[in-house]
């Protein structure tokens, strides 16, 4: 079986759903070792020992997060190396990939993106095209590296619990990386995180720039808000809201889309949602042909009334 490093960057308190996916596909693919950035709370190490773990190893130096990706992906390389790793799994976020880039010249590995599935032979499945199609794809390098897309894969702790071991990794010095000169908080807005979250509900073009209705029935629902390419575009929402094939993947158990006339770009972020519900006053919007449920009418008034409705059923 091949070695598999798992790279889990800032875990925070406890591990998000993403991160026990690649966990889980790991575990099929082989022997897996974690490479972690950042802390490792209690709840984390019991997690990764729950989904068969074989060893954590951490970087011997604690500033990675004071630059941008290249000291990761070096750091990434070291771990790679000192485990003999035939497989390196990331998330498919933005700085999953380049890394993931980075990597893959260090190792001299091939690298795919958008994964959806691995077999044990360690040939993937992509999505591409909007998720019109999957193609199966393999590296011929001794290495593979491969960045996996969220809710893809059913989290399911190890029949065999482990105990890792905790090893220090030298990092490289990388004299030239970017330097982070300064952060900014986001506000916490009290919703659910929308990669993770069991309802979703999201606005498009036809919010016409208030994403006040689209809000008000999220916090009603205890759902997160998601949103088109359009509304991010636009600068009605921020763009780490953006539901599809540019932005996220969700897989909640409800989907709401509001005023989203449902391009094949916005179906490739949630089409993997149980029950999806329509509200566009466009009848012949191509977002009624996926939805379970659909309601032609003005989002500015169904929107209120099943807020209103919700509200007094659980009031």
């Amino acid at each position: 079986m091949a070695n598999v490093l798992v790279f889990i960057d800032n875990p925070g308190a406890s591990l998000k759903k993403s991160s026990l996916e690649l966990l889980t596909l790991a575990r099929s693919l082989g022997e897996s070792t974690v490479a972690l950035n950042g802390d490792l709370s209690d709840a984390a190490a019991a997690t990764f020992g729950e989904y068969g773990v074989g060893a954590i190893l951490r970087p011997a130096t604690d500033n990675l997060d004071d630059f941008l990706v290249a000291p990761k992906a070096a750091y990434l390389a070291a771990a790679a190396e000192s485990t003999g790793a035939g497989v390196v799994l990331l998330d498919n976020s933005p700085e999953g990939k380049e890394i993931a880039a980075r990597l893959g010249i260090r190792l001299n590995a091939g690298v795919i993106t958008d994964v959806v599935a691995v077999d044990p032979d360690g040939t993937a499945h992509k999505s591409v095209l909007a998720g019109s199609y999957t193609t199966a794809c393999r590296a011929t390098t001794a290495v593979s590296v491969l960045t996996l897309k969220a809710n893809n894969v059913v989290p399911e702790p190890s029949p065999a619990p482990t105990t890792p071991e905790t090893v220090s990794v030298e990092v490289p010095a990388v004299a030239a990386a970017a330097r982070i000169t300064a952060r900014e908080q986001k506000v916490a807005s009290g919703r659910p995180d929308l990669s993770d979250a069991r309802i979703v509900v999201a606005g498009g073009r036809g919010m016409d720039g208030d994403f006040g209705p689209v809000e008000e029935l999220a916090d009603a629902l205890g759902a997160a808000v998601g949103a088109s390419r359009a509304a991010t575009d636009a600068g009605w929402i921020s763009h780490d809201a953006q539901v599809g094939q540019t932005g996220k993947t969700v897989s909640p158990q409800l989907y709401i889309s509001a005023g989203i006339s449902g391009a094949i770009q916005q179906k490739a972020g949630m089409q993997t949602s149980k029950v999806i519900v329509a509200i566009n006053k466009d009848a012949e919007s191509p977002v009624f042909e996926i939805a379970d449920f659909g309601i032609i009418g003005d989002v500015f008034d169904v929107l209120p009334q099943a807020t209103a409705e919700i509200k007094k059923r659980k009031g």
